[in-house]
């Protein structure tokens, strides 16, 4: 069963709270960083730019991805080569396509030629995949984020085409597959079996990570204890009626020897 040691693929924290981050810093599992707007703004972060310059000074070291929200790709460019400037380790989010649905990739490939360090965004399909990989720079490292959770929501495995895209990726050594909105822990397992380089998990996930490799017995005890606890600590009672009470006792009934589960001394 794996355990968190195992794993070989890089663990980034998604979230927009400042003292989250600098807690998961001083984690050694975390590898680097993911925000959004949308997180930004459910923290209520107000102003963008002193927020990642916050970001930058608690996480000096490890890779912190920040986000473009232009929807005219000439704007893109020029919110992507400021945030660029902010620190060595900053990768710019460029969305695959705007609110048009136009694909972003002349500007990916310019960004990507002049050296600019990209996180590919809100990718769903092989054929984004594809479109990305061929204008991404060979010499300038990049992040292409699939969005499997989401494909997940639609009932479609992810894993298949998780897979996929590391193949199409082959051709491209210095981009990164990355897994994103992964909606359970089994999802890092997933990513980490089939080779994915990068999965970045939010505080609630992660709070499960020491859950790997749990034995379930164990796992199956505690789960009837809770129940237990809390039915004792919210006071519940169930009135007696004049029904007769089961015979526990009696030979039809099956006790945890026949099923195998051990006594307690």
């Amino acid at each position: 069963m794996t355990k968190p040691a195992d794993l070989n693929i890089k663990v980034f924290a998604d979230g927009a709270d400042l003292a989250g981050i600098r807690a998961m810093y001083a984690n050694p599992w975390i590898k680097g960083f993911t925000t959004n707007p949308t997180l930004m703004r459910k923290a209520g972060v107000a102003d963008y730019k002193a927020f990642a310059q916050a970001v930058l000074r608690a996480v000096p070291d490890r890779p912190v991805s920040f986000t473009v929200f232009a929807d005219d790709f000439g704007e893109m460019e020029a919110q992507a080569m400021e945030i660029s400037s902010w620190g060595p380790n900053v990768n710019v989010k460029i969305p695959v396509t705007n609110t048009k649905r136009q694909f972003a990739g002349p500007l990916i490939r310019r960004l990507s030629e002049a050296g600019v360090q990209l996180n590919i965004t809100a990718v769903l399909t092989l054929d984004q995949v594809r479109a990305v990989a061929d204008h991404l720079a060979a010499q300038t490292p990049a992040i292409v984020s699939v969005f499997a959770g989401r494909i997940a929501d639609t009932g479609t495995d992810p894993v298949p085409v998780m897979r996929q895209a590391l193949t199409i990726l082959d051709a491209t050594p210095r981009a990164e597959l990355l897994w994103a909105s992964p909606r359970e822990l089994l999802n890092i397992v997933q990513a980490n079996d089939i080779g994915c380089h990068i999965i970045t998990v939010t505080t609630d996930i992660l709070n499960k990570l020491s859950l790997l490799g749990k034995d379930h017995g164990d796992y199956s005890r505690e789960t009837v204890e809770m129940f237990h606890n809390d039915a004792a600590a919210a006071g519940y009672t169930i009135p007696r009626t004049k029904c007769t009470a089961p015979a526990w006792n009696s030979p039809s009934m099956v006790d945890g020897e026949q099923l195998g589960i051990q006594a307690a001394d």
